[in-house]
């Protein structure tokens, strides 16, 4: 071997080196930075996986509450549509008493007014059954009035007493509503007992 070739297999030797070197060094820089990264990456993951748990949460409590709220509106409209309905048959009950019931009911309604006096108007159907000791029944309640011939199309049970600008309307709808909260605990009571 000539000396200009031995001076190539020693380059080609030492570059041969160099390059084994760099590949060692870059392949050690390599996995350097590949284990960095998948540190950084599974720490990412962590932290996603832990925001990802607790946002769950978080929505599944909020879900939750809709929900409940949801179910407590659900629970009161059926509630309520019940207690209307029952309002509406006690209501209905009260304008088809027998005869005497419903007249009986009327003098109640009267008392409760304590003395007053005027002229009272029944519907059209209450006038045509009307008692013929109407008026008696009524003073005897404190109600001095007379019955007008005409009726009243503004009701369709019980009575309006007026005396001038003043007027007792003691439609059984009427009386009803005045009284609905008091009417409506005592169904709620009683349909919807614990």
């Amino acid at each position: 071997m000539s000396s200009g070739e031995k001076i190539l297999s020693s380059i080609r030797a030492d570059s041969e080196r160099n390059i084994m070197e760099i590949k060692e060094k870059s392949k050690a820089d390599c996995d350097k930075i590949i284990s960095k990264g998948q540190a950084a990456a599974y720490e990412i993951r962590q932290k996603a996986e832990l925001k990802k748990a607790e946002q769950t949460a978080r929505l599944t409590k909020s879900g939750k509450s809709r929900i409940d709220l949801e179910k407590r509106n659900i629970i009161l409209k059926a509630k309520r549509t019940e207690i209307d309905k029952a309002v509406d048959a006690v209501l209905d009950y009260m304008k088809n008493l027998p005869e005497k019931e419903y007249f009986g009911l009327i003098y109640k309604l009267a008392a409760t007014l304590g003395k007053k006096s005027g002229v009272v108007f029944l519907c059209k159907k209450d006038l045509s059954r009307v008692p013929r000791d109407f008026e008696a029944k009524l003073a005897e309640c404190g109600i001095t009035a007379t019955l007008s011939s005409s009726p009243d199309n503004s009701i369709d049970s019980g009575f309006i007493l007026k005396n001038g600008d003043i007027e007792d309307n003691m439609c059984f709808g009427s009386v009803i509503a005045e009284k609905r909260e008091a009417v409506e605990d005592l169904i709620n009571r009683e349909l919807f007992k614990d």
